[in-house]
């Protein structure tokens, strides 16, 4: 799912008028975060993680190993990835800057990078911004409050639907001469919408006069970020370099980063032809997420000889939901009964010991690998969250929370096949022939979508199993431009993801599980969730006053959606597998939440002189 950044020409940018009155309290920050608690003070000199004389220079190369807005990971044919249309480019948003930037030790502290400061009214309803009066774009315009109040105006207005989404409550934004701008909330805005505001991009609003936002394009935007595009062929690579004289590139949040020359994105179409680049170092960093190739692929000369190194870094954030998604939009899939069905055949301890070499565990929760996670009995707390929805959602909600039963590891587990057969009978379906039949005696069919062939070995056995049921399943694998229009318009039976948790989930939950994202088109709703016990616990979530409300309230949405079995639980691995030609240094000690790559890493000289990549 997902990296950091969430996501009309002239001067109607601004929802309100030219000049709005003061914010009502004075005290200015330096940061913000969602519950009041920030590390460091106003005058820290730098993040405690990184190495302030990292050296500068060569080049950072890898795939893309997470999407945000538009992107897909096999190719790319825009260089505007804050809109619907098109594939967007690779490490687009390394060439903007926001208000502020996350601070990567703390679970949700946002610290100032254009912003200087910020200033909060009495009501929490109006954010002044105060900028930095050497902020500049890359041709050396000044980056002023206008530009702050069209970027956000635009995105909410003509930004991707999943933008659009988070500033749904933003009210207004508005200049406060050229050093200030304010940003208005609607009353019961979101607890984290702040934060996702600052974190926005800061487009130039001049540069789009007479351009349109929405288009898909192959001209470099005007950005104000430490990269700028420097070369790319559509579909192949893209590279950024290092802005020389980057404005901002002594303030504390960006000393120690930044530190390559050159940052290029590569791109396959298949997995097994990029290991075989990364072999022959046409990209020298990689994050190993088949574990066949973690268990079996490492044996070529680079690696045995030491100028390929492999490590494990723990990750101490939720490992998110990774799964095959059942489209419930889809009549086949509307019976909670037979989504169940169709998850008890996929058999994870086979498939993991004999496909995956026992490297994972099996995925039980919307927020596994954390404390978020629904256990037990529900609390008070969560029951007070629960009781009005006692008759309008399983019973099950209010018990032990529902977990994907363990199989015998067969590889054909008897037991849950006929446990699977019982709930597709209690659905009203019928088998006639060997063909199970739903109760409006169609044939229970459906596929599985996507455009890698990785889970092409699992899904032989799942298939296998569902065959024995009587129902029919199919495999389709199509090109990545065809896939990601399909996701967008819902255009699909089943289909794997993988959304990345965060430490502090918040509004954005709403894009995945939300009714209201379930009709979007572009929306992470990919199951096509309406359900209002759910979208109750997302609005506890995104109101949350204190981390204690937090997890109460994800814990209970955790059990609710578990109880919809709007999907099939794939895996999770509570560490990051990470494979390097031997040319990088990187901070002793790295940040609790993310790697940091590629900020906080740099080319070590050295190293690559040894083993000849220099």
């Amino acid at each position: 799912m997902i990296r950091r950044r969430t996501f009309l020409a002239g001067g109607g940018a601004a929802l309100l008028a030219a000049r709005v009155p003061a914010v009502a309290r004075p005290a200015e920050r330096h940061g913000l975060s969602s519950f009041g608690d920030l590390k460091y003070p106003a005058d820290f000199p730098r993040f405690d993680y990184v190495e302030p004389l990292a050296p500068k220079g060569g080049t950072f190369s890898a795939q893309l190993s997470a999407t945000s807005g538009n992107q897909a990971f096999e190719t790319f044919n825009t260089l505007n990835i804050y809109v619907l249309r098109g594939d967007g480019a690779a490490g687009m948003d390394l060439t903007f800057d926001s208000l502020m930037v996350r601070a990567l030790d703390e679970p949700d502290s946002v610290y100032g990078l254009v912003a200087r400061s910020v200033s909060v009214s009495d009501d929490g309803l109006a954010y002044r911004f105060a900028l930095r009066p050497q902020a500049r774009f890359h041709d050396g315009s000044r980056l002023t409050a206008r530009d702050v109040a069209f970027s956000v105006t635009t995105l909410k207005e003509k930004g991707h639907p999943r933008i659009a989404a988070l500033l749904r409550d933003v009210a207004g934004a508005s200049p406060d001469g050229d050093d200030a701008v304010v940003v208005r909330f609607a009353p019961g805005r979101s607890r984290d919408l702040p934060l996702i505001v600052a974190d926005l991009p800061i487009f130039s609003e001049a540069y789009y006069r007479g351009r349109d936002f929405e288009a898909s394009t192959l001209e470099p935007p005007l950005g104000s970020g430490p990269y700028r595009v420097a070369r790319f062929e559509v579909g192949r690579f893209i590279a950024f370099e290092r802005v020389a004289d980057y404005w901002g590139a002594d303030l504390p949040v960006t000393v120690g980063q930044n530190n390559f020359a050159e940052i290029r994105y590569e791109y396959f179409r298949d997995r097994d032809v990029a290991f075989e680049a990364f072999k022959a170092g046409t990209f020298t960093w990689r994050e190993e997420f088949t574990s066949r190739v973690w268990a079996t692929g490492y044996d070529f000369p680079a690696a045995q000889e030491g100028r390929v190194k492999r490590e494990t870094v723990p990750d101490a954030t939720p490992s998110g939901t990774q799964g095959w998604f059942l489209n419930a939009r889809r009549a086949v899939f509307r019976d909670p009964r037979i989504r169940e069905a169709i998850g008890l055949a996929f058999d994870f301890e086979w498939s993991n010991q004999n496909l995956m070499y026992g490297t994972y565990k099996r995925t039980a929760s919307f927020f596994e690998n954390s404390d978020l996670k629904a256990e037990g009995m529900p609390s008070p707390e969560e029951l007070a969250l629960l009781e009005p929805f006692r008759g309008r959602v399983p019973d099950e909600v209010f018990g032990e929370p529902w977990s994907p039963p363990r199989s015998d590891g067969s590889g054909q587990d008897r037991a849950l096949l006929r446990r699977a057969d019982t709930l597709l009978r209690q659905a009203g379906c019928t088998r006639d022939g060997g063909v199970m039949k739903l109760p409006d005696g169609q044939p229970l069919t459906f596929e599985f979508l996507d455009s890698s062939p990785v889970f092409q070995p699992l899904l032989q056995s799942y298939i296998k199993n569902l065959s024995l049921l009587g129902i029919r399943a199919s495999s389709r694998l199509v090109d990545a431009a065809q896939y990601q229009a399909r996701l967008k318009d819902f255009d699909f039976d089943v289909v794997s993801a993988r959304f990345s948790g965060s430490v502090t989930p918040g509004a954005s939950l709403r894009e995945v599980y939300g009714s209201r994202s379930a009709g979007t088109p572009g929306s992470q709703n990919l199951a096509g969730i309406e359900n209002p016990a759910a979208d109750a616990m997302l609005d506890r979530i995104a109101d949350a006053a204190s981390r204690a409300e937090l997890t109460t309230a994800c814990r209970a949405l955790d059990r609710v959606l578990r109880a919809g079995r709007y999907w099939v639980p794939m895996w999770y691995g509570a560490t990051h597998r990470l494979a390097l030609w031997d040319m990088y240094g990187r901070p002793r000690e790295l940040p609790k939440y993310g790697l940091g790559v590629p900020a906080l890493w740099w080319h070590d000289a050295e190293k690559a002189r040894k083993i000849g990549r220099s």
